[in-house]
């Protein structure tokens, strides 16, 4: 990177302003080389039990011959509907064996949810838990899966927890279920290839590796198109950024975020794979005891976070009566949802180190911009760009007109791994990444913000309506369209509002038709059976009337803070 950008006076010492060339390798080529030299080392810990480089090699050999014998190839898509648990990597590793395509989906959505992200992937194969099989069937129908391999949460508990789990969890959660229509469990399949090797040409780096979902710039589903150098890209990018936080081989790397949304699927576990360090999972971002209890065990040198999860750690009561020993964690990491200032405060007060916090989007498969490891931080940034990533500020109406130094405008993102393409969707493509005169690609984010004269990133405000509510990704229309098939609603305007405790929430303004009645309670509780849980709104609001414009299209940006306030 020959030009001089001013972030570059402010990297850590020994960091790269850039890591070009980058290696002609994949992921699975680095996983091959750890298991070659040390195959007994754990590549996982889950729960208490420790799950080696050799048992992921081997399971997901026979998942591999698994998954060829059902028919997948080079370039089909295997969709995962899974928590982080030892099943997901080695089902994930079986589909990049044969050459095909990983298609991450969010295990809380509801089955109307399922239909578009299935239609969207095509996926033919589905690895998902059993409480999950029947919101699949569901919908199987009107999609491309021909076939649903499920898996029980407890196959890799160790045998006490998983003794427990029978007697008491198993039945009433949903976990036992009787399969039909030629689906399998992948617990027999892998017994039934046990020490067999797929025979498929490994991928290419510049083959697909992930399709991951994204809203893009109107909400309706994406698949975002990842390909196999870029999360190596990633993985070196971020490695070189907080070398010497992880100890290779031996730095625990605990990862309570899930492994469908980006954070995990190629920051999290590129930067593990890479390193060497073994990845302590969650199932359960929401089960803070759990997380409680895994940092106690494990003692991780890193710690994968979003500022809600922050914000829950410090209501805990063991973290409140500092009854937790956390100086292990030499990394605490932040992203996918702004960091109030006041949690980020109290959480470095009482951990006594820094939360490092950075910025990102699915889009750029982790393209990012992150604070210093050591270096100075500045309140309310979100740091400045990892090597090899670049950062534009524009005029939200001319694209080609550049901003001067500490004026707002879009954020626009240059790196080796920002995506290809939306899958089989030219036209959103061509909207978010643009090729200008000079050849030079771009990604368009959508964000409004600024660099400081240090090259330090600030985000300002979201040029379109994404809500954000613990880092996840809402889009206004989708909740106006499930709350407006209530009998009792006329009209329905969703925005979302700053919260301290969740980053963001949604609200909804309602109006009810003439001689109805519903309270807040009975639409959130509509909600709930509609939606995920992430995206039922915070609070609604009933109004007599919703502010339009004079086409008739409610005016989210009039839907006011003061009436947020009133209803509080």
């Amino acid at each position: 990177m020959n030009i001089e950008y001013p972030w570059f006076a402010h990297y850590d010492a020994g960091v790269p302003r850039t890591l070009a060339p980058y290696p002609d390798r994949t992921l699975l080529d680095y996983i091959v080389e750890s298991t070659r030299e040390r195959p007994n080392h754990p590549v996982f810990l889950f729960k208490g039990r420790a799950f080696t480089l050799s048992d992921l090699e081997r399971t997901s050999d026979a998942f591999a011959v698994a998954l060829a014998a059902m028919g997948v190839g080079r370039g089909d898509r295997v969709g995962i509907m899974l928590p982080n648990c030892p099943q997901f990597f080695i089902a994930e590793l079986a589909a990049w064996k044969l050459g095909a395509v990983v298609a991450p989906f969010n295990p809380t959505y509801t089955t109307e949810e399922l239909e578009g992200p299935l239609k969207t992937s095509g996926a033919i194969v589905v690895i998902a838990l059993t409480p999950f099989y029947e919101r699949l069937k569901a919908v199987q129908q009107h999609t491309a899966v021909r076939r649903v391999v499920t898996t029980n949460i407890k196959e890799y508990f160790p045998s006490a927890l998983r003794l427990l789990f029978t007697l008491f969890v198993e039945r009433k959660g949903g976990h036992r279920i009787m399969r039909r229509d030629g689906d399998l469990a992948l617990d027999a399949l892998l017994r039934k290839h046990r020490g067999q090797r797929p025979t498929a040409a490994l991928p290419k780096p510049s083959d697909s590796a992930l399709f991951l979902m994204s809203g893009g710039t109107t909400g309706t589903p994406k698949c975002v198109v990842g390909e196999h150098h870029m999360l190596v890209a990633t993985g070196l990018q971020l490695a070189a950024w907080v070398k010497g936080s992880l100890a290779p081989w031996d730095g625990v790397f605990m990862l309570p975020l899930p492994l469908f949304h980006s954070y995990g699927a190629c920051a999290a576990q590129s930067l593990a794979f890479i390193g060497n360090h073994p990845v302590a999972l969650v199932p359960n971002p929401r089960d803070i005891d759990d997380i409680v209890k895994t940092l106690k065990k494990v003692r991780p040198s890193g710690f994968a976070g979003v500022p809600t999860l922050y914000n829950a750690m410090l209501n805990h009561p063991a973290i409140k009566a500092r009854k937790l020993d956390l100086s292990s964690v030499t990394l605490w990491t932040s992203g996918a949802a702004p960091l109030m200032a006041e949690t980020k405060q109290r959480f470095e007060t009482m951990s006594g180190r820094r939360i490092m916090e950075g910025y990102s989007l699915t889009e750029s498969l982790i393209a990012a911009t992150v604070n210093p490891y050591r270096g100075a931080t500045k309140l309310g940034s979100v740091g400045m760009p990892l090597p090899d990533v670049e950062v534009r500020i524009v005029s939200v109406d001319n694209a080609t007109q550049e901003m001067p130094i500490g004026e707002s405008g879009e954020i626009l993102m240059r790196a080796p791994q920002i995506m290809s393409q939306y899958w089989q969707n030219p036209e959103e493509t061509a909207r978010m990444v643009v090729t200008n005169a000079a050849g030079e690609t771009w990604l368009h984010t959508a964000d409004i913000g600024y660099l400081d004269s240090d090259g330090y990133l600030f985000v300002v405000d979201r040029k379109k309506d994404l809500i954000k509510p613990n880092g996840m990704q809402v889009w206004p229309r989708e909740l106006e369209e499930a709350i407006a098939t209530h009998p009792a609603v006329l009209e329905v305007g969703v925005r979302g509002f700053p919260d301290a405790a969740h980053g963001e929430i949604a609200v909804a303004f309602v109006v009810l038709r003439p001689g109805m009645h519903a309270t807040q309670q009975e639409i959130r509780e509509y909600c709930k059976q509609h939606l995920a849980y992430y995206k039922v709104p915070t609070k609604v609001i009933f109004r007599t009337e919703l502010p339009k414009s004079q086409v008739g299209k409610v005016l989210r940006r009039l839907l006011t803070l003061e009436d947020l306030h009133a209803a509080s």
